[in-house]
């Protein structure tokens, strides 16, 4: 990895301190390379799959890579970000927090992208790198050497499939995440994996995919739409998620509930629906997605 980012400063949202409570910061086995995951979406509202690839994530890297996990980080986007059924940016963070907190003890929220003008994937990867090797000084071994940690991407296959297509993304952005950063990408029902990292040969060393042993296709497009019918959605998502939801009465009139902004300002890098979730509608539902 080169040690160059997008950008020479970032800007921090008032009273921002970014979350390492979780993170750790001695390497267990020195010859591992050290690595953050790190999952950029809507979460809107976030569910079990989206908890589910992290554990997906901790088996591949300990089965078939050389990496060690240090910590695994939720990033909701931006209300900045248009996108039909996106919430605020308060409640998907409340709601994420609920779910890392009853989780595993190494996921954490990360609010930095959430609480400021829309940011670009690459950038926010650049502000965990900034964050996690400049000013935390990046981890070390058991014996105190001073290691730097790898930060990778972690998203579905609907991702990568839109990475694949000409134009959606920036080509300077895609070089600096598969180049710099590398990303681990999990099976999602319904989306093929091999025809899509066909077209980014050139990084194929730096994907890694992760099959869905046990399918499961909920989708936060699927929660919204069993909410606004008066469904239960228990079991679906973490059970503090769903209390928040209906104490905070969510979800009710999705179409008044996405910010609005000018339509040139939509993702700069013009990624395609970030994070989205490119699921068949519930029967009798009209597409959408997530």
């Amino acid at each position: 990895m080169t040690s160059t980012h997008l950008t020479e400063s970032f800007t921090n949202p008032s009273n921002y301190v970014f979350p390492h409570q979780r993170l750790s910061r001695v390497l267990n086995n020195s010859t591992k390379t050290p690595i953050v995951l790190v999952a950029c979406g809507s979460f809107s509202p976030v569910t079990y799959l989206h908890l589910r690839m992290f554990e997906m994530a901790k088996d591949y890297v300990r089965q078939n890579t050389d990496f060690e996990i240090m910590g695994g980080y939720l990033s909701p986007v931006s209300d900045m970000y248009k996108k039909p059924g996106l919430l605020s940016a308060r409640h998907r963070v409340n709601m994420c927090t609920l779910a890392a907190e009853d989780s595993d003890t190494w996921l954490m929220v990360d609010t930095w992208e959430a609480f400021q003008s829309y940011q670009r994937t690459a950038i926010v990867l650049d502000h965990f790198d900034h964050e996690i090797n400049t000013v935390l000084g990046g981890v070390r071994t058991q014996d105190g050497e001073h290691r730097k940690v790898r930060v990778m991407l972690l998203a579905g296959s609907d991702l990568i499939g839109t990475m694949s297509e000409p134009g959606v993304w920036i080509y300077s952005d895609l070089e600096h995440i598969l180049g710099r950063y590398g990303c681990l990408i999990v099976e999602r029902a319904g989306t093929g994996m091999d025809q899509a990292t066909d077209s980014l040969a050139r990084w194929r060393s730096n994907i890694h995919l992760i099959s869905q042993l046990i399918q499961n296709d909920v989708s936060s497009t699927k929660v919204r739409l069993f909410l606004r019918r008066g469904l239960s959605v228990r079991y679906l998502l973490p059970n503090s998620v769903v209390d928040y939801i209906e104490q905070n009465g969510l979800y009710q009139d999705e179409m008044t509930s996405s910010p609005t902004i000018a339509h040139s300002d939509k993702g700069k890098e013009r990624e395609k629906e970030k994070g989205a979730e490119h699921d068949p509608p519930l029967p009798g539902a009209s597409k959408e997605v997530s």
